[in-house]
């Protein structure tokens, strides 16, 4: 899947499909094929972290 390349609107892309569609960030990355360790790093870069027990990144 092609994902956007800027971070805040990469933020919102995720945030949405985890709210919407995924349990986890680890089922959405499998099932979107998405390394976690680049998302999260990509996402630590403006500040936003992912919070399991709201499943999200905030």
């Amino acid at each position: 899947m092609n994902i956007p390349k800027d971070p805040l609107i990469l933020l919102s892309f995720i945030n949405t499909k985890l709210r919407d569609f995924y349990p986890s960030l680890d089922v959405l990355c499998e099932d979107l094929e998405i390394k976690k360790d680049s998302l999260t790093e990509t996402l630590a870069q403006v500040d936003y972290h992912y919070d399991p027990s709201a499943n999200q990144f905030t």
